[in-house]
């Protein structure tokens, strides 16, 4: 049984690590945190909300903006960025006889 993270609870203990899956190795949120220059890393939502409640943490630290900035909406589909790749190539590539 996996345990829950408390509402209320802040990161963990700067000796609790987790894999990167960017760098490839264990850091800590202390890292994470700031990676970004001085902001957090984009994934940091998806890998530290199951050791504490990162997302709710972040909103008290984090100004709208730099939220926006760490946490960019998400852009285009990735089937319908694939397609428009594939109409990309088929314009340059020229027509099979």
């Amino acid at each position: 049984m996996q345990n829950k993270p408390k509402e209320n609870a802040g990161p963990p203990a700067e000796d609790f690590r987790i894999r990167c899956p960017r760098l490839g190795h264990q850091v800590g949120f202390s890292y994470c945190r700031q990676e970004n220059e001085g902001l957090p890393c984009f994934k940091t939502l998806d890998c530290w909300h199951m050791h504490f409640p990162v997302q709710q943490y972040l909103s008290r630290e984090l100004t709208a903006r730099e939220w926006e900035r760490a946490f960019p909406r998400a852009g285009p589909q990735k089937l319908s960025s694939l397609l428009e790749l594939i109409r990309k190539a088929q314009k340059r590539t020229p027509a099979s006889k």
